[in-house]
């Protein structure tokens, strides 16, 4: 017999790190492991709103837009049984939300995408796949922007981009091209309580952001 599952992979950014929603496991198999957040598939629902929904139930996060990833069905990647898991990914902004600890979840926990603990099933593979998706969107849609706070720095903005990629850009040629999409809006307002000089804090034009969603764009840094 085939088993179906749906597993959610949600990515934030924190400390000027990319990181994962995790969750520890309080069942049997691989009770104590970290995993992500995920169950067997409701049949009387649609795939997505089954993944809504067990996003809710195990760590009470909603209203957060889900994409599809792709399915994983290697045969032995979960213990007695034969069962192909639908992956899903999200971005969210940290400070908006206050995950907490649903049935069959010990506990929650952010962790850092490139010092991952050891993960249930094959959960750290399906964390990757995200992840690979996720460095190929960033330069075609704006999505980094996701991550951040309404306002924030060109600082800020750069480092998310170097978190989701996972190397140093270039400051002049970065903020070059982010000034060359004219989706940023100068709020007249700067950094408080930082020990540097404070830097000017932005927020991105709504009517920009949606038509490069929807258009698309190349950006190439």
């Amino acid at each position: 017999m085939i088993y179906n599952s749906v597993d959610c992979v949600i990515f934030g950014f924190k400390n000027e790190k990319l990181k994962v929603l995790l969750i520890k496991r309080n069942n049997e198999p691989q009770k104590g492991l970290m995993a992500l957040p995920g169950d067997f598939l409701d049949s009387s629902i649609s795939i997505y709103d089954s993944a809504k929904n067990t996003l809710k139930e195990l760590t009470n996060l909603e209203n957060i837009y889900l994409e599809q990833i792709r399915a994983f069905g290697e045969i032995d990647r979960y213990p007695d049984k034969r069962v192909i898991t639908i992956s899903y990914y999200a971005l969210i902004n940290i400070e908006h939300y206050s995950p907490q600890p649903g049935y069959t979840v010990e506990k929650l926990e952010w962790c850092d995408i490139d010092s991952l603990p050891n993960l249930a099933f094959d959960h750290k593979e399906i964390i990757k796949s995200a992840h690979k998706r996720l460095k190929i969107r960033v330069g075609n849609e704006p999505i980094g922007f996701n991550l951040l706070p309404e306002c924030f720095s060109l600082t800020n903005l750069q480092k998310v981009y170097e978190a989701i990629l996972q190397i140093e850009l270039n400051k002049r040629n970065f903020r070059t091209k982010i000034n060359q999409m004219k989706l940023l809006i100068d709020t007249g307002k700067k950094q408080e309580n930082v020990a540097h000089k404070p830097a000017k804090l932005y927020r991105f034009d709504e009517k920009i952001y949606q038509k490069l969603k929807e258009n698309g764009f190349y950006f190439n840094i």
